[in-house]
């Protein structure tokens, strides 16, 4: 833009001049006589208008500008000898050129096919992002012209390596650690761009790997297999635990009956318990009345009853069991008398008025 102000500014005075110029000529031609007035404004204003030319013709090619991110490699009569950063600068056009370099990051976008280990084809796309190293602009000016022969180079050397570290692995092992691809890529490529390239490399990234249509439809299938497989294997594990939590439940349930049978049993014990000491007391009780002797021993809290027999006879011996038999009848009796009882003459009794009355039967 200063260029173009500055050329536009000069060119305006070497018209002006020119004009001046041609006018005092006319001037001096139409006149009768010779002015030396004249001339001399004539010589003067048309040196000028040359010297504006030539100023023009070298001055607005000559001011350089380069733009942030930029760096430019002079080169002076086809042979570079320096560079220039950002910044604006004059360096006559007709001994000294320009060449600029982008120092922002570039990106190359390389596809390309590749095999694994098994022969298996497929297709790869990937990202290489580098950037320049600006001290060695002159180097790369030197060595590769323009970036785009540095490019192509950069590009021819990401492909070797992205097929070099795919080769090594098999189809279904790209497959299953893709994740760790691009990094081993990255790896390789890095170490393969040496100092000879001046370049940084910042970023390697695989975008896309794409095998052949029919790898890609057996390796479907092997993953459908596998889920099935895993599906099978989860209902079987599922089937074993329900299995597993019915058994516990039925223990559980069984442990309860028997729980609860053991807890009748000791129930039944007490009450036999019970009732067996019951009838020892009665039968203790019986004993007194009948007027048997009854021997009573204390052990702690624990007192022993022990009936004297000695002296008895069968007979009141044996009153005392017939009148616990007797008790324990009554204790089981539903209160109703026998319908016919029968002996020497059978007897039916008949209910008469709300009382019972036997009734004698041949």
């Amino acid at each position: 833009m200063i260029s173009f102000v500055i050329g536009a500014i000069l060119f305006v005075a070497v018209v002006a001049c020119a004009a001046a110029a041609v006018t005092f000529t006319r001037k001096i031609k139409s006149a009768s006589y010779s002015d030396s007035k004249l001339n001399s404004r004539r010589n003067f204003f048309a040196i000028l208008a040359l010297v504006l030319l030539v100023v023009l013709l070298i001055v607005p090619g000559s001011i350089k500008t380069v733009e942030a991110g930029n760096i430019a490699v002079v080169k002076e009569l086809g042979r570079a000898i320096d560079t220039r950063s950002s910044g604006m600068y004059f360096d006559i056009w007709l001994t000294r050129s320009y060449v600029y370099y982008d120092l922002t990051v570039q990106q190359e976008d390389v596809r390309t096919a590749a095999y694994s280990s098994d022969a298996q084809t497929m297709d790869i796309e990937m990202v290489v992002q580098y950037q320049i190293q600006p001290e060695h602009a002159v180097d790369i000016i030197n060595n590769y012209g323009d970036l785009i022969n540095l490019s192509n180079r950069i590009q021819s050397v990401s492909i070797e390596k992205a097929k070099t570290v795919l080769s090594s692995k098999s189809a279904m092992n790209i497959i299953e650690t893709r994740a760790t691809v691009s990094p081993m890529i990255e790896e390789s490529i890095k170490s393969a761009i040496s100092d000879d390239y001046y370049v940084n490399i910042t970023t390697v990234v695989v975008t896309n790997i794409d095998f052949s249509d029919a790898f890609e439809n057996t390796v479907e299938e092997k993953m459908i297999a596998e889920q099935q497989k895993l599906k099978a294997e989860y209902e079987k594990e599922k089937a074993i635990v329900e299995a597993q939590k019915e058994l516990e439940v039925a223990k559980l349930e069984a442990q309860a009956v028997v729980a609860t049978a053991e807890g009748n049993a000791e129930a039944k014990l007490a009450i036999a318990d019970a009732e067996a000491k019951a009838i020892k007391a009665k039968s203790v009780e019986i004993a007194r009345m009948l007027g048997f002797d009854v021997i009573e021993e204390k052990d702690g809290d624990t007192v022993t009853y022990t009936i004297d027999f000695t002296g008895k006879s069968a007979e009141e011996i044996q009153v005392i069991s017939d009148y616990l038999k007797y008790i324990e009848y009554l204790s089981t009796w539903d209160g109703k008398l026998p319908t016919t009882v029968l002996g020497d003459s059978a007897s039916v009794i008949l209910p008469v008025q709300g009382s019972e009355i036997a009734s004698p039967a041949n």
